[in-house]
């Protein structure tokens, strides 16, 4: 039997597809970034802080950092479980625009606070629906866009935009923060409106989701979708293979139509397959890395560093050269090894992070323990390295990869919903905790991601070189349906 033409690696509609869509990664590493060089401005303190005559300083009170960092994550929590019905009904483009929208409204809140702390909290909450929908609505439209060759390299580079963003807004705030205006941190806020500019203006250059228009009953324009990212003819064996199935998929969709959307969960395969998606982006949060995202300036400056931003910069750096090698691995190695053993890398910088900071560090005279500080900071740098090469580029492909076909939108949507209530406990309760027990935090972390490897070695299938349609497939197989 003759063998099919191989595809191209890369085209040009896959590039400009998997730019613009990476800008809503970047809105996200942004937001994420700042925020963390925020809180250790003199001008943001001044204006939103409390003064501690004491010490004759401002500062925040640990439940008002901690509700300016989290409420971004009760805000993505409600835009990622509205982004699901949304797409079914509406496709991938539109929710995109209006996420990139709502991003905005909060922007404009947060930008025109002057001295309520509350304020920025709120815009924060706002400015979270957008991300929380574009962090759902992003990955889920690049993995049913990108052809089967591509699509580990191009879902994974929504991780690499991320961390670009986090980058980004670094270098913003370390050229502001010496400012004593509210320009400090105006400034690296104004940017916001550029990103969702450009996401907003790049979509009118990108497809919508093939998968998406062929559930609607076009399946000649989803053909014409898929044959001009694939580079190839529409009568080409692979795309014919990929209709076929989708035709096979849509059966089962037609099935279901007209049911609510919580309907599906009464099927115990979605319901395991939707907590295996939900498991996957829930520990991508429970590794840690958010930590030193959110807190990383604070976190240097107690080590003893003078100036934290740029350590921050450091470690952003370090953040996204490392993502390369993680397109890399996604496109060359197994992505169940990749997890596998980046889990278990990431825990054991944890073990290090957490015994030395507890047990070795002088944390009322950090100059008293040198090494023990230069111990912090280099496991820190190698944990950023794993996280980056790792689970940060495959978890956003692998959870909608997981989920049904017939309702992959819905059980994403819950599975990116929890990695934002994760993400607002961490954010949350992480000033509070590291009060109580400090570096014994670490150990919460390192235990996580033993959990993670366990994770992977036993429910998790590998993905590489496969359809969305062959993991349903698979999937089903292994874990059935009490339905039938």
């Amino acid at each position: 039997m003759e063998e099919s033409p191989p595809l191209p690696f890369m085209t040009r509609n896959v590039i400009l597809m998997g730019i613009t869509y990476s800008m809503g990664g970047f809105i996200y590493g942004y937001d994420t970034g700042q925020i963390s060089g925020f809180l250790e401005m003199d001008n943001f303190k001044q204006s939103f802080g409390t003064f501690y005559p004491s010490t004759g300083t401002y500062a925040f009170p640990t439940i008002h950092s901690g509700l300016i960092v989290g409420l971004l994550s009760i805000g993505t929590l409600f835009g990622a479980m509205a982004a699901g019905p949304l797409a079914d009904r509406l496709g991938r483009k539109l929710p995109i625009l209006m996420g990139c929208t709502i991003y905005g409204i909060g922007a404009i809140v947060q930008i025109s606070s002057t001295t309520h702390w509350y304020q920025v909290a709120i815009g924060r909450c706002i400015g979270g629906i957008g991300v929380g929908a574009l962090s759902f609505l992003v990955p889920l439209a690049t993995s049913e866009t990108s052809p089967t060759n591509t699509r580990g390299f191009i879902v994974s580079g929504y991780a690499m935009s991320v961390t670009l963003g986090i980058l980004i807004a670094s270098l913003i705030n370390f050229g502001t923060e010496r400012l004593k205006s509210p320009a400090s941190w105006r400034i690296t806020m104004g940017f916001d409106f550029l990103w969702i500019l450009l996401l907003a203006f790049g979509l009118n250059f990108v497809p919508e989701s093939p998968k998406y228009v062929f559930s609607k009953g076009e399946p000649e324009k989803a053909r014409s979708i898929m044959a001009s990212l694939m580079g190839v003819e529409g009568d080409h064996p692979i795309l014919q293979q990929e209709m076929k199935e989708m035709t096979e998929k849509l059966r089962t969709e037609q099935s279901h139509k007209g049911e609510p959307w919580w309907y599906v969960f009464r099927s115990r395969e979605v319901c395991l397959r939707t907590l295996l998606a939900t498991g996957i982006l829930s520990f991508q949060q429970l590794t840690g890395a958010n930590f030193f995202f959110y807190y990383g300036t604070s976190v240097f400056a107690a080590v003893g560093i003078s100036n934290g931003y740029t350590i921050q910069i450091i470690i952003s750096v370090v953040n996204v050269v490392c993502t390369f090698p993680g397109l890399y691995f996604a496109h060359n190695f197994s992505h169940r090894r990749c997890l596998f053993f980046g889990a278990l890398w990431m825990g054991s910088c944890f073990l290090i992070y957490a015994s030395v900071g507890h047990f070795s560090f002088n944390q009322n005279d950090p100059s008293q323990t040198p090494a023990a500080g230069a111990v912090l900071v280099t496991f820190t740098t190698l944990f950023i390295a794993a996280f980056a090469s790792t689970w940060s580029p495959l978890a956003w492909g692998e959870a909608p990869a997981v989920c049904p076909a017939y309702c992959r939108a819905t059980c994403s949507s819950v599975a990116t919903a929890m990695y934002w209530v994760w993400n607002f406990l961490l954010a949350f309760f992480t000033p509070m905790i590291t009060a109580r027990i400090n570096y014994l935090y670490g150990y919460v972390f390192s235990g996580c991601c033993l959990l993670m490897a366990l994770m992977v070695q036993f429910f998790l299938l590998e993905s590489r070189g496969r359809t969305l349609e062959e993991l349903d497939s698979m999937y089903h197989e292994r874990l059935g349906s009490d339905d039938e």
